[in-house]
Order: structure tokens, then sequence, then C-alpha cells
């Protein structure tokens, strides 16, 4: 069931999506980053030095989008490096699961699979714990990209991670150079994790250094704050002046529970969220990024067209609803069906 067959089916529905709104054109997502293990707590709301046990969970937020986009039945393919260790060819075997092409992915013998443990305190924060010494996903090399699949890409997706360490920076900014060269969208979800960068003046300056080269952004509250010096995020003056870029076709705030704002150079608006009972908030940016750039792959008609648009966002904001209710990134990101019937049980309420 393509993307036209999800509209149609809950056609008259509260939501009132048409098969015109969702049009199918298989493009391909390629997704640039990292890949790796995340350890979640098996109780929530503690730390990570409470957790009695924690669960292994493929994630890293390239590869979430990625199979995000492929279980929502678009195309997807994915590009970085593992270990060549238990880990990293669990985690190109999962990939092969969901459907994600694999043959921009290597594998380093000389560096392990990177590893994270990541809790959601009491307080409501997220805690991060890094094993990167280094590990394989800072060591792809510009000479080992896959350019036949970049060159086929419709969109490039990354985040910001793989800007901090050499040679990964460099291997980045040219896979960047080859999608912009083939005409792909690119699509930059700054993803930020200030404990992997040497300084908060470091992280700033990478993460800004691109941002001009991008043609959709997503962008969370606290991302606002750090890159704007303090400045208020729920300003859209400041989104505006600080943020949107001449050449910019979309940038979305992420407000989690909340829903989501847009700015286009031609409208700006707010979608609500979706209310459900949240259990883990890993991935959950994930998700909703892998459900607006599955609706942009499959009609990018939606940059000017501000109905389709909140369509979308809408329907991201379901993906990253249904995410929050299980444990880990990759195992909780929705089907198609799960989304579907989410609306339609939506809709009968």
């Amino acid at each position: 069931m393509y993307a036209w067959d999800l509209c149609d089916s809950i056609q008259g529905q509260s939501h009132d999506l048409k098969k015109e709104d969702c049009k199918e054109t298989r493009s391909l997502v390629v997704c640039f980053g990292e890949m790796l293990i995340d350890f979640v707590p098996t109780v929530g709301g503690v730390s990570l030095a409470e957790a009695p046990a924690f669960k292994k969970a493929p994630g890293g937020a390239p590869a979430n989008v990625a199979v995000g986009i492929s279980r929502l039945g678009g195309s997807s393919a994915f590009i970085g490096k593992v270990g060549a260790d238990e880990f990293g060819y669990m985690l190109g075997n999962i990939l092969k699961q969901n459907n994600v092409e694999t043959s921009g992915m290597r594998f380093d013998s000389n560096a392990r699979t990177a590893l994270a443990f990541v809790t959601l305190r009491a307080d409501g924060e997220r805690e991060f714990l890094f094993f990167r010494n280094p590990s394989a996903d800072m060591l792809l090399q510009e000479s080992e990209l896959d350019k036949d699949i970049l060159k086929q890409a419709r969109i490039f997706h990354y985040g910001s991670i793989s800007l901090i360490d050499e040679p990964c920076k460099s291997a980045h900014l040219a896979a960047m150079s080859i999608a912009k060269n083939s005409g792909c969208i690119l699509s930059y979800d700054p993803n930020l994790r200030l404990a992997l960068w040497p300084s908060a003046d470091s992280a700033r300056k990478g993460i800004m250094d691109i941002w001009d080269q991008a043609d959709v952004i997503k962008i969370s509250e606290d991302e606002i704050t750090f890159l704007t010096g303090g400045d208020d995020p729920y300003d859209d003056n400041v989104v505006l002046k600080k943020l949107f870029h001449p050449n910019l076709k979309l940038l979305i705030v992420t407000e989690g529970s909340q829903g989501c704002r847009y700015y286009t150079k031609a409208f700006k608006g707010r979608v609500a969220g979706v209310k459900v009972k949240p259990v883990d908030t890993t991935g959950a940016g994930d998700a909703f990024v892998s459900g607006i750039l599955y609706c942009i792959a499959s009609d990018q008609t939606i940059f000017q067209d501000e109905k389709r648009l909140r369509k979308a966002l809408y329907f991201a904001n379901v993906c990253g609803a249904l995410t929050v209710t299980e444990r880990g990134a990759i195992p909780a990101l929705p089907t198609k069906e799960a989304i579907l019937q989410f609306l339609l049980e939506a809709a009968v309420i």
C-alpha cells in the first residue's frame, strides 16, 4: 500500500486527506551519518546511574530516518560506517530487514561500532553517555562514498554529528556537494549532542557553517535557543531573522507533544500535536523527520501548497507520537498500517 492508498483509505474522515494530496513518485531518500547501538533502561524515569538494567536497540538519527521512511512505504538508503563487529553486522542486517538500501554502508575492522546509553530522567530531561574513541562512524572517508546512490537520490538527509571529526566531516561535505549537484533536496536536522563537540562554540559554528546550503531544516526549541545565543525560541521574528536563510524551502520547529511550527517564504503557521501516553521519547524527532520527508519525496508541491503542507506535518506529528509509545528508536518507528489505524480510531473518537 503506497501513499495514495493510505490517503484514500481515510478520505472522508475528520482529517479529509485525499488521493491527490499524496502523489507517489517512489523517490529515494538517502540518509547520511551515524548508526549505533542505543542502550535504554528497562524502567523509565531514572538516571543512567540508577537504571537496574538496559535493553539494546539499534539507533542513530540518520539510520532511524531511513528505517522510518521505509516503514512508511517509501524508498530509502543509508550511507555510513560501523565496526566490523557483532553490533555492526547486526545493524546492517536490521537495515536490510527494513528494506533500506545498504550499498553505501561500510564496515571498519579497526574501530568499534558506536554505543550510546540514553535515558529519560524523572525530571523529563534526557541523559546521554556515548562511547566513541573513535567509533567507526567517525572514520568514513570520502573515497568510500557510494556516489551512484547519491546521484539517484531525490532527497539527501543528514545531521551534524558527522561534522565533528575528520575524516567523516570531509566525507559529509563531499556527499552534500555530489547530492546538490545532482539536483537533490538537502534536508538537515542539526540533532545537537553538545557532549560530543569539543566546545559549545565549536558546535554552534559547525552546525551553522552548512546552514545556508539546506533546502529543508528541522530544528527543536532548545536548538533555537542554543544557536541564537539564548533568544526566545517561540518568537517568529527570531526564527525568521536568524535562522530562515534565502534559499530555504521549509523550516520546521518541533515542539514535542505540542506539535510543530512551519515557515516558508510564502506562509507560516502551527500544526497541533497528537496526544498519546509517552513511554520513551527516543527517536520521536527522527520519526517526525521520516514522516515529513516521506511526504516531500512523494509530492514536492507541498512547499507551495499550505493545505498539503499542513496535512503532511500532521502525518509527521502522528509518526512522532506513535514512536514515544514504545521503547527505543528503530523498534518503535511506526508502519503505514499503525498510522492508518490511529487516524481511524481518532476519527471515531
